[in-house]
């Protein structure tokens, strides 16, 4: 068995950002594991480490070297390795040479074209201490550092100012040098708990030692034991600790040994709204908040320090020094915003820029206008609050509180028009027109919710592409997938029965001149609905399921979603192999005739048996069908459509369609037509083939 060695590498710098500690971490492993897997060296497992101060990598039984490979070298064929009296000829001597063996030394080997000279060596792997410093030195370099600085007079460039390199395979250094540091032995504990230098005797007791030196070195492990700690403290209060995935994270990058404390507030700052609250203490100081048991805040935070603080109670009190002044500000912005309703601010939103092509913020609201109301009128809404609800949808743009905390756009809208006594349901939309914020987040509630933001993403989607910006690879600054998403989130989810390309184009209508108005409407629903193929692998449904309805003019999203579930359903099906397979070998049958017709099927031509009963059947299934796909009820059609079964089959084995008398051909092709139709009523399940 191969000799393995545990690996280990770490980088030590200056606090790393936060919010990229977690990406840099996983992006240096990664880079590591490729390296290993390129150079064929075998390995265990690969584990990313970090805290605010390190990158490490610890890979696990990794072998000292690359396995021996048996080498094959082909030379020329035998007929040209031998001359007439049956002597090696030059060519073959200079592939004898350049192998270093003589040439009787090499094999041959016969292959369906002849007989080959070979050679055939075995080639020793390279020593795995040879490969680590490229495979380090890569890695770092490919790092997608968020942006690069440089310090003091040095030309090299990181994240931030880096100090050690450890590089141990077992217990022996490797040598290496990256970023202008020697790979040695030596760490570094906790920055105020253990600042000093730490040698590290093997691989083996990488975590353990750093765990004694203050720093919890493992991600997960510190993660966990953070939001383990600030469940603890809610839990001293009686109350539940609300956290948020994201803060953790960013906590978990502050923080080499989490300590969290429990602070409090003055009970008078519960008057502002808890969202503003909670947005201060999390976008400024980065404290979790804590629920009582009916939801409601209550006037306390948790804060994770990096310190074992010999005096807890001044730490917790400069906190709520801190924290006071931030929620003094939040309590003067609602109470100053509140001065001012908010149709009064409307005209504000005239100088404010949406798009400079695109115009203002007002322009925008405008044009959401005339699509809300017609939205509104499509789902039995009311035309009138979507109206309101859509000229007061960005008024609190201009408010002194979301100025200060732009998360709260909507959620402190809806609070100001509660306090202006606007419709409830308007306000409640102004806060709806922003769901879903992410996948999974709750949907609009109100009609007028709901047409406030689909007409809102709308007017985006089609802006954007109409004046030629729209989304290409990774880059999307206008967020256009995830507003198309939310589109049809809302308009699936709730059941909406809306044609999308009827948005579009009153939307179009709503922009006036636009740079790229030729095709845009099928440009922007195109886009849309493609959007379905990564919303439904998500789901686990097949791409074949997506694309045999995408191949049907569907402009419908809640149709185009019952059509999927329809075929989805059908797919499992013990018919729906051979019908799929039948409606591929028709289509190919009728392209290859060019078969455009809608002729009738002339009873009076059908001969066969098979053909008559299939010609039955089709016109049966075509009445019994009618009611059905009306009522957009695809599941029942295709569960009907499978009965079809055993006549089609029939009909194929025993039915010439290609006959010499031209008018049964064609009546054949019109059958074929005529059942194809049917199943081509709900998606093209020929592709369910592919």
């Amino acid at each position: 068995m191969a000799e393995v060695r545990d690996f280990l590498v770490e980088l030590g710098t200056e606090e790393l950002p936060p919010t990229a500690l977690k990406r840099l971490s996983d992006a240096f492993a990664e880079g590591i594991k490729v390296g290993l897997e390129k150079a064929d060296i075998p390995f265990a497992d690969v584990k990313a480490l970090a805290s605010p101060r390190r990158l490490a990598v610890q890979v696990k039984q990794l072998a000292v070297a690359q396995p021996d490979r048996e080498v094959q070298r082909r030379g020329p064929a035998l007929q040209a390795a031998l001359d007439a009296d049956g002597k090696p000829t030059k060519a073959a001597e200079g592939f004898a040479r350049s192998c270093g063996v003589a040439f009787d030394d090499l094999e041959k080997m016969e292959t369906p074209k002849g007989t080959w000279l070979v050679f055939n060596t075995l080639q020793k792997g390279t020593q795995t201490t040879d490969l680590l410093p490229g495979l380090i030195s890569k890695s770092i370099s490919q790092l997608p550092v968020p942006k690069r600085m440089r310090w003091g007079s040095s030309r090299i460039e990181f994240s931030r100012p880096v100090h050690w390199l450890v590089s141990l395979f077992g217990t022996d250094v490797i040598d290496c040098e990256v970023l202008g540091l020697t790979a040695g032995r030596t760490t570094m504990g906790h920055r105020f708990h253990h600042n000093e230098a730490i040698e590290l005797a093997s691989t083996d007791d990488y975590v353990e030692t750093l765990r004694k030196a203050f720093v919890l070195v493992d991600m997960e492990e510190r993660r966990e034991t953070i939001r383990t700690q600030v469940n603890e403290e809610a839990s001293k209060l009686g109350a539940v600790a609300e956290i948020d995935e994201d803060l953790l994270d960013e906590v978990n990058g502050l923080v080499e040994w989490p300590v969290a404390l429990t602070g409090s507030f003055e009970e008078r700052f519960l008057e502002v709204p808890a969202a503003c609250l909670i947005s201060s203490m999390k976008e400024h100081q980065k404290y979790f908040h804590v629920v009582d048991k009916d939801g409601q805040l209550k006037p306390n935070f948790i804060t994770v320090s990096n310190i074992v603080s010999k005096d807890p109670a001044q730490v917790i009190t400069g906190n709520e020094k801190v924290i006071r002044p931030r929620l003094s500000d939040a309590a003067f912005f609602f109470e100053t915003d509140k001065k001012q309703p908010l149709a009064e601010r409307i005209d504000a939103l005239k100088t404010v820029t949406f798009q400079k092509q695109l115009g203002s913020i007002y322009d925008k609201s405008q044009r959401v206008s005339q699509i809300a109301q017609f939205i509104a009128e499509q789902i039995n809404g009311d035309k009138t609050k979507a109206q309101r609800a859509a000229d007061l949808s960005k008024c609190d743009l201009v408010t002194e509180m979301v100025l200060e905390f732009t998360d709260l756009q909507g959620i402190m809208g809806a609070h100001y028009a509660a306090n202006d006594g606007e419709d409830a349901e308007v306000a409640q939309s102004l806060n709806e027109q922003y769901m879903p914020r992410f996948a999974g987040d709750e949907l609009p509630a109100t009609k007028t919710g709901m047409a406030l933001a689909i007409a809102d993403r709308i007017d985006t989607l089609v802006g954007i592409f109409g004046i030629g910006q729209r989304p290409t690879g990774d880059k999307d600054p206008f967020a256009l997938r995830r507003a198309t998403i939310g589109i049809l989130s809302i308009l699936v989810h709730n059941k909406l029965d809306i044609d999308l390309k009827d948005l579009i184009e009153l939307s179009i209508a709503q922009h006036g001149n636009l740079p790229k108005a030729e095709g845009l409407a099928d440009d922007v629903l195109n886009y849309m609905l493609d959007r379905f193929r990564a919303w439904y692998q998500a789901e686990g449904i097949a791409v074949e399921t997506f694309l045999a309805v995408r191949s049907r003019p569907v402009s419908n999203a809640y149709d185009f979603d019952r059509r999927v579930q329809a075929v989805t359903a059908f797919s499992k099906l013990d018919e729906a192999e051979a019908l799929a397979a039948a409606n591929k070998r028709v289509n190919n049958i009728l392209a290859k005739q060019n078969y455009q017709g809608n002729a009738q099927v002339n009873t009076a031509l059908l001969a066969e048996d098979a053909e008559k009963v299939l010609a039955e059947q089709v016109a049966a299934k075509q009445a019994e069908l009618a009611p059905l796909f009306a009522a957009a009820d695809y599941q029942t059609a295709l569960n009907s459509l499978a009965s079809l079964r055993s006549a089609v089959d029939n009909f194929f084995d025993n039915v010439m369609v290609m006959a010499d008398d031209e008018q049964v051909k064609n009546n054949r092709l019109a059958l074929l037509a005529s059942l194809s139709s049917l199943f081509l009523e709900v998606a093209d399940i020929a592709l369910l083939q592919q």
